[in-house]
């Protein structure tokens, strides 16, 4: 085998080990399917946003739920902030560091969840959209790498996930979400 899919394959294995041997992301994951089976059981709304790779990562996230998973099932409200018009708009009028807090105070509401993804935990637009949150009387999850960051001490709950790369990182990042996805698809009485 090449030696750079060499070093890949066994770099992803040994930071998913990590990730699986870490007891504070396994019972925060179980704490957020709980906080997010809650909120669509009571078609509340979830935001989600990120930069980049990280903002694919929660639209991603997000059409599969007003989409299909596993099976069939209702659509719920998890929205992710990745319209361009808004966010060239708000970057253009007020900086780029609100182009998500603008939505979070335009669509969040008491009770909703809000999770930001940032493989540094330090992006100021990632910062400002987690303040927004907590003003609104959000919950707020981070799906964050390299210790966390600025944002880890905004979040109710949080996943660093191993990994000196964004890739390693958000490749953690997105096998969670589809992992919390099956779990709150259970949950919620639609599971395979």
């Amino acid at each position: 085998m090449h030696r750079i899919f060499d070093r890949a394959f066994s770099d992803a294995a040994q930071a998913l080990a990590s990730f699986r041997a870490d007891p504070e992301i396994q019972s925060s994951l179980l704490e957020i399917a709980e906080a997010l089976t809650e909120v669509l059981r009571k078609r509340g709304r979830v935001l989600v946003c990120g930069n980049g790779g990280s903002l694919a990562d929660a639209m991603h996230f997000a059409e599969e739920w007003s989409g299909r998973f596993r099976g069939d099932r209702p659509a719920y409200p998890v929205l992710a902030l990745s319209d361009p018009t808004h966010l060239t708009c708000v970057a253009n009028d007020f900086g780029f560091e609100h182009v998500f807090s603008r939505q979070v105070e335009a669509f969040g509401h008491e009770g909703d969840l809000l999770i930001v993804l940032s493989t540094s935990g330090h992006s100021a637009n990632i910062v400002e959209a987690a303040e927004a949150g907590r003003r609104r009387g959000m919950r707020v999850v981070g799906f964050l790498g390299k210790g966390g960051g600025r944002v880890r001490g905004l979040c109710d709950w949080c996943i660093v996930a191993p990994g000196e790369t964004s890739d390693r990182i958000q490749e953690l990042h997105m096998l969670a979400l589809h992992v919390l996805i099956e779990v709150v698809e259970e949950a919620l009485g639609h599971g395979a």
